[in-house]
Order: C-alpha cells, then structure tokens, then sequence
C-alpha cells in the first residue's frame, strides 16, 4: 500500500472506537524483534500523554503517539502509554530477543508458461535499512544498499538453496548473480508448493540470514473485474466472510456488506468481484449467506440457491446440475491441506451442499452427488420415524476423505434439540456415529471448526461460548475463562462471537464483533483475553498469509481493504506473562520430517520422539491412530534421569505381518488390508506456552503410484527412432495362425532394443524406482513373455536344477487353467505357487525348462540358433509378497548372427533390410539405394 494508503488506513483506524495501542516492525511478520529492531508504537485514542518504558529502552518522542522505541537488553520489556483522564491503559509484556539474526531473504516471482517454470529471484535485505518498496513487498530489484549487502554476502560464500518441505527437493540457483540477485528456476507445480529459502551460514558484522518459508504454488488467476457489472454483498451490516482453497491460503475471497473480494497473494493485490446486470434482483445482489471457492470458480449462496462465478460465466445451479433449485442451508469446503492420500474410491470431493434434509457432495467440473438424506440416516441411526431429524451443520474434518455431519434430534421441538455428530468416509462409503450429543436451545446454531488433528477433534461456537471435543470425542465441555464461567459476551461488553481461527501449530483464536480476541490452544480447556488491537468499529477478518503467519483483514465503508500483519506470538507471550503459565516440559523432538509416508508390502516405518522434563512432573508421549485396523505397532521407551531433566524416548514401529501368497482370494486380502492411517504424537500435558500442539501424519498402506520397474540397461534415447516394420513368421507364435505376423515397432512404447548374438543369454535385472530416483534392485520371481505372441525362446534353467519338487507353473499350465483369462491376466501373484514342497502343486517332469527368474537364480533367455528375430517382452513380478503395485515393463531384444528369415518381394529390398538391421545408422543410404533401382 503507498504512503497515502497507509495514512487513510490509520485515519479509519482513529477515526471512532476505544482507545488502543499497538506496534509494529520492519521485518514481515514480526520475524525478527531483537535489540537491533526498531519498534513502532502508535497509539490510538485522544487522550494520551506519554509512553512509559524501562529503563533498558530508548523512546525517540516520548510525548508523541507515534513513535519509535529500541531496546538494547534481551527478555520482556513492558511498554505502557500514560493517559489523562481516571482510567489507564493496558500494558504489554513485549519480549524482545537478542538473536544475530539480522537479514532476510526477499523473493519475487517470474512465471515462464511456455515451459511450465517459474524463476525466483532472490536477494538479501536489512529490514532496518530497506527501501520503501522492499519494505511494501513490491520491489523488482534490490535497493542499492540491498544490492551491495547481496554482494558483500556472496563474496563471503553466501548462496542460496530452495527445498521443498513436501517432497524434499533441493533447487540451485544459475551460475552466476545477475544484478546483485540469484535466481532459481523451480518446476511450476501445485503439489510440491511449501518451499523454504535456506542460506550458507555465512555472517557479516556478526548476523546472519534467516530462513524464509513461504507458499508457491502454480499461478492461480483472479476472475477479472469488467466494467458495467454490479456489486454483489452480504446484507447491509453483515459481518465480513471468507472462503480460500486449503492447499493455497493466499488465494482468498473476502465478502463485506458493500463489495466482494478476491486475491491471489494475501491481498498485496486484490481485485473486487462483480457480476452482470439482470441476473440478479438489487436484494439478491445483497443477500450472500454464504461463499465458497474452488478451481471451478466462486460459488456463492443467496436465497436457498446456489450460483457460481468463473471467468466466462455468471449462473445459477440446480437442477440441470444435480442440485436442489432452492432450499439450500449451506456450503463448505476442506479446511486442512492433504495434498498427498491415498484413496481407492475414484475421486474426493470439493465441496458440500446441503438442505435441511439432503447432502450433496461437488466435485471438480460441476458434478454434484447426492449422498445421503435423513430419511436413509434414520434408518442408519435407527432412530424413530416419528422423531425429527434435521441436518444442522456440515464441514469437512482435518481426515483428508472424510465428512461430518451435526443433526437436529428432537421430538416435540418445542424447547430443547439435541445435536448429534456422525461421519462419512469417501473411500469406504460408511457412516459412523460418534459417541457425542449436546443439548441447546431450539433457536441455537452451531459452528465446527475440525482442529488439524489425526482423531476427529473439533470445537463448536454459538454466540457466547466455545465448547471443545477432544481426542475422539472422549473428552467435551466448555472452554473456560478465568470469570463469568466460560462466557465470552460478557467478557468483551456483550459483544458475540463472529469467528474462529485455527492453525497448523495448534493456535486458536475466537473474534467478536467487536474486536475482541480471546486466545488457547488445542487440548486446552481454557482462554486467555488478548490486548485490545483494533478498534470496536472496524470490521475485521483472521486470515492465513502465504508464509503460513496469521493476518488482519480490514474493509472500509468506503469499499477498500487493507491486510496488517498480527504478532500473535508475541501477544500470547505478553499476556502469559502476566499469568506466569510456564509449558510442562522443555523440549519435545521427533524425526517425523514428512507428514505422508507410504507402506508396502514387507515394509515398515520407525518414528522416535523424545520428551525432556523436570523430574517428578510424570509426562509420557502419547501416540495415537485413526483409521482402519491394518498396521500393527511395536514401541519400545528409553528412560534417564540427569541434573533434575528427566528424559523419555520412544520408538514406534509400524508394520504389517501378512502372507499373500497362496490365499483364495488374494484381491479381496489386498482390499481388505489396504487404507489410510492417520497418526499424531503428542505429550500427555500440554500449555499455551507450549510451541507446537502435536505431530501429525499419514501412513498409506497401498500402492504408490509414483512406484515403476525398469530393465537395467535399457532406456528410449540411446537409439536412432525410425519407422520400423517387421514380419514374425507364423509358425514362431504361441497361438498357431494361418498368416504371419506384420508388426509396426513403437519406440515410445518399447524404448530402445538391445542387440545380441543369438548365442548369447540373457538375464534380465529389474530395478525399482519411484519419483526420488532409484531404489532397489528388485530381487523377488517375476515373469516375462513376448507381447506378440512368440513363443521361440526359452529358458537355460530346468525345474529340477532350481529345486523344484513338484512341477513348476509354466505359461502352458497356466493359460491351460485359465483359459477364461487373457495371456496377461492368466498368471500373476494373485495364484502363484512355488514348487519348493512336496505339499504344493504334483509331481511332473522336472526337466521342463524353469520359467520364472530372479536376481540370484541366474535364469537366463535363450533364443533359437537356427534364425534371429525381433522379442518385445513384458515383464510382471511374481512374488505376492513384494508390493501392492502389479509391477510392469516392457523391454526389448533383437538377436543376430543370420539373416532373418522375412517375406521379401525383391533381392534389392532383401539386401537393404540385411544392411538396415546390421547398423540402423545406414538407413538413409539404403533408401538413397531403394529408390535408385526402382526408378
């Protein structure tokens, strides 16, 4: 925002309203606030005399409302302004740090669509001594004392990296700096989107760089503003409502009772959203209940009807969509980013929209689903038809495919309801009832707020209290507050509570109208009051900022907004002084460095984390899971005892113990014995001054499908590409013909064919990889046959010189069993048998050749001596017990050594397709030729 900006904003802010005060940094997000920093007091209000400070600061105008303050000893510093008049201002506590973190990283954006990159470049700045435009977040190159403090740093062996948090991808900048920048091309994307900028650990005068973590996803568009459309808002005093895209919290919609909002970058930027003329009646224009946002557009609720905004269209939704024309209670959308699950149902959904008595679930490109109705939960809840069931509220929990739903049970409906919760999941397509009910007034509403958490845990607000669910339900009650017995209205002059903030790190803020902000954590059963930072007046909204720090929205009467910064870290420090609350333990540490991780067969993941305390407080961890019964556990807990510290590790092991192999239905064992499961890990106590709530993780016991085999040696480039025809004469296939076989080879398919002798043996190596690289060497059975039906080849090893003891399932046995089946489908780890026991399979010939290979069993392919020919195998693990992928490739062999025996038409052509097949680097010179004798 300019200068101008600011000064408006500031006279909105003192224009009406309680007195107050606040401050405020250089450094985004409050990141640095250490002795170096130079801190911004401003005060709101007409009757303010003076600032009163410790005796370890220095004030620049003491009698002034806005002025600079600097504080040269570390720890809590109160700062209190003095005022006229018989009632005193609050004080704070603010804790100011003496870290040598000096300078930050400062990014901008270049989007290259043509090759689907983006270039970040980056440059080091002082948020002491940045310019204006730096300080704005606007800046396109650095400011000149950024540009040789970016230098200085480089010569001293400063060069940054970008690693992404999610997939752990490590990103260098180009050779050289250009204009005092570094720049790194990152591939644009909208899963591997939270990346952090991490430096050398170089110093100048003795600071250093802190590390900068921030959201980058791929370019998301704001709907453009065209002139000649109109305005659409919520009612005339309505207070402000958001909606954003979970895995994307920058990109938000903001709806105020004048105007719509939308950005892309946490309102730096913000455009308004209008809508074309006779559409809408002038109340409908002003009627939005409620907002929704997704890739599809923003759907908005006015009057029970659902219509959506995109770039080409403004339209209502109903029945032509699967939707109800009208009667439409509400919208919502996931609230917790998951970008990675594993799901076996074949979509998740988007959205839900619901009625009184209908759920309906939206999916990407306006395809809505019908669910469920009371009707149907009635009877799955077997609850009296008699009795009414309403639906009265919906929202997606921190699970990544589930769904919960409160309901309105009552029987007379005169005085009391109560409010049940149950839970749908995508994938399995159950519901489940929770054990909770809550008693309210007929005329109460209920809001969930799920908390980012393994187990279904939740709050609820109505317009004076915050009742909290935790751990599964098994614990409920009322938030409390040190008077007026959890009563929130009575504590901020009876105003009602508008709104509830959570993040990722436990924090939990309740907004009133008024302004009002009250402060715990997940787990905590209480609230502390915050200082008073915005006037009664303003309206004002908790947002999620791109680096994952909370922000204030303000909208202004006159159709503008503004985004501030709030240090909620250090409010909640300052008021924690005051009470002396102090965490229970001293640290609490764990080597869970991702929050997805993937299981298959035969695997298992270890997790250790470690609690330190004072002796005689009695912590333990606790770890839970949600999900499925389809992992075991194993832990193991290490105790010490030193200096008065007690110390507890834990390590958890999580595996599965099941044979594959030989069962009689193996798909139905596979379903049964995949899912998602989530698990968090958490100390038993917990206190607001505690930094992070819990760890929370998924484990997906499935099939990765990122997993793929490959052939050593082989690949799709090492090869001159051609249009390349060969002939398999008929006598040379499985299934006996009457014509020979013409095949076109496809490259793309096929990749690059390895040339042999035909005396030469072949033994494949399969290697695995996923989309980090290689992985193993695949050392399991697998079996290979030829795509088009060949069958001239054979293998060195018989079934009595591998250790058979009973004959060996071949191709022949296999597709003779299963003739109901295709040649791929007839054998496969779903009905493989060894023949290592006298219990499996029946005596036969053992000297018929082994045809199933391994690393170790040195199997090899032979080919027939009395031709050469062109093989194109496909290669399918055996072993039922190695993954939960049907693990396939396909690789190539030409052998040589005679000509091949081929249709020809000409001995010119037959001698061209002798020199092509000898050295494929001869083919232009050979057509050169063709075409001579022909003409």
């Amino acid at each position: 925002m300019s200068a101008r900006g600011l000064a408006v904003l500031l006279s909105w802010l003192s224009c009406c309203g309680s007195a107050l005060w606040r401050y405020s940094t250089n450094s985004p997000n409050y990141h640095i606030f250490s002795t170096r920093s130079t801190i911004k007091l401003e005060y709101e209000g007409t009757s303010f005399s003076e600032w009163s400070v410790p005796g370890t600061c220095s004030v620049k105008n003491k009698s002034s409302p806005k002025t600079e303050l600097r504080c040269f000893s570390p720890g809590f510093q109160t700062i209190r302004p003095i005022v006229t008049g018989p009632d005193s201002e609050e004080e704070r506590n603010l804790s100011v740090d003496s870290s040598h973190i000096c300078f930050l990283w400062y990014y901008k954006v270049i989007n290259l669509f043509h090759n689907l990159t983006q270039v970040i470049v980056l440059w080091i700045y002082d948020p002491e001594n940045a310019d204006t435009n730096e300080l704005l977040w606007n800046a396109n190159e650095p400011s000149l004392y950024s540009l040789i403090l970016s230098r200085q740093l480089a010569t001293l062996g400063q060069k940054p990296i970008i690693y992404t948090t999610l997939k752990r991808k490590v990103y260098f900048p180009h050779d050289k700096m250009k204009n005092g920048t570094w720049r790194i091309s990152v591939p644009m994307t909208s899963e591997d989107v939270l990346k952090e900028i991490k430096g050398n650990q170089v110093a100048f005068q003795d600071c250093f760089i802190a590390d900068f973590l921030f959201l980058q996803t791929f370019p998301l568009l704001t709907i453009p503003e065209i002139p000649g459309f109109l305005p659409i808002s919520s009612p005339a005093g309505s207070q402000l409502m958001a909606t954003w895209i979970a895995c994307v919290p920058s990109y938000i919609v903001v709806v105020a009772d004048m105007e719509t909002f939308q950005t892309n970058d946490s309102f730096r930027t913000w455009i308004r959203i209008r809508v074309p003329p006779n559409i809408l009646t002038e109340d409908e224009r002003h009627s939005i209940s409620d907002v929704n946002v997704s890739r599809d557009g923003i759907f908005f609720l006015i009057n029970g009807v659902l219509y959506i905004k995109s770039f080409t269209e403004f339209k209502r939704l109903g029945i032509s969509e699967n939707l109800p024309n009208s009667g439409i209670i509400g919208i919502t959308s996931r609230k917790w980013c998951w970008i990675n699950y594993l799901l076996k149902a074949k979509r998740r959904s988007s959205m839900a929209i619901w009625t009184e008595n209908e759920v309906y679930l939206g999916y990407t490109f306006l395809k809505f689903v019908k669910i469920i109705t009371t009707k149907k939960l009635k009877n799955l809840l077997n609850i009296s038809p008699a009795a009414t069931l309403t639906i009265h509220n919906v929202e997606y929990p921190g699970h990544p495919l589930e769904l919960a739903l409160l309901l309105n049970y009552c029987t007379t409906c005169r005085v009391n309801k109560t409010i049940y919760v149950v839970i749908y999941n995508e994938d399995t397509e159950q519901w489940v009832y929770q054990d909770f009910a809550l008693d309210v007034s007929i005329d109460s509403f209920l809001t969930p707020h799920f908390i980012y958490a393994a187990m279904p845990e939740l709050i609820l607000r109505d317009k004076h209290r915050i009742y909290y669910c935790y751990h599964n339900f098994t614990e409920t009650g009322v938030i409390q507050t040190p008077t007026e017995f959890g009563n929130l209205s009575r504590l901020s002059n009876n105003s009602i509570v508008h709104d509830i903030f959570m993040d990722y790190y436990g924090n939990v803020v309740v907004k009133m109208e008024n302004n009002i902000m009250f402060y715990f954590k997940i787990n905590i059963r209480d609230a502390i009051k915050l200082h008073l930072w915005t006037n009664s007046t303003m309206k004002s909204l908790i947002l999620l900022n791109s680096s994952g720090q909370i922000f204030l929205i303000y909208v202004f009467e006159n159709g503008t907004l503004y985004p501030r910064e709030y240090p909620l870290k250090l409010e909640s420090l300052s008021v924690n002084f005051n009470i002396n609350e102090k965490c229970p333990y001293v640290a609490f540490h764990n080597n869970i460095f991702s929050i997805f991780y993937f299981l298959d067969k035969g695997q298992n993941l270890s997790i250790w984390t470690q609690i330190v305390y004072p002796e005689n407080m009695g912590l333990y961890i606790v770890v839970e899971s949600y999900g499925p019964n389809i992992l075991q556990e194993k832990d193991q807990t290490h105790y010490e005892i030193a200096l008065g510290y007690c110390t507890k590790t834990m390590t958890v092991t999580f595996f599965q113990n099941i044979n594959y192999e030989a069962v009689d239905d193996y798909f139905k064992l596979q379903h049964q014995n995949t899912g998602l499961v989530l698990v968090q890990v958490r100390p038993n106590e917990y206190a607001r001054a505690c930094p992070i709530a819990q760890k929370v993780f998924q484990i997906a016991v499935g099939c990765d499908s990122n997993k793929f085999i490959t052939v050593k040696g082989f690949n799709k480039k090492d090869c001159l590409q051609h249009d390349f025809f060969y002939v398999i004469e008929k006598s040379y296939l499985r299934n006996q013909t009457s014509k020979n076989l013409r095949v076109k080879y496809n490259w793309k398919k096929y990749g690059c064919p390895l040339r042999l002798d035909f005396g030469e043996k072949f033994h494949p190596l399969l290697q695995l990889y996923d989309n980090n690289g290689y992985v193993e060497d695949v050392e399991v059975n697998f079996i290979v046959w030829e795509i088009h039906g060949r069958n001239d080849y054979s293998f060195n090893n018989t079934m009595k010189k591998s250790g058979c003891l009973n004959e060996a399932q071949t191709w022949k046995s296999m597709t003779e069993l299963n003739k109901h089946l295709t040649l791929e489908e007839a054998w496969g780890p779903e009905n493989y048998k060894h023949c290592f026991s006298y219990a499996i399979g029946k005596p036969g010939d053992l000297n018929q050749p082994y045809e199933i290979i391994n690393k170790s069993n040195y199997n090899h392919l032979v080919w027939p001596e009395d031709h050469s020919g062109m093989y194109v195998f496909r290669v399918k693990i055996l072993d039922p017990n190695y993954s939960f992928c049907n693990l396939t490739t396909v690789f190539a062999i030409e052998t040589f050594g005679m000509i091949p025996r081929i249709i020809i038409f000409s001995a010119m052509e037959a001698f061209l397709d002798c020199i092509t097949r000898l050295n494929p680097s001869y083919i232009q010179a050979a057509t050169w030729l063709l075409l001579s004798s022909l003409s």
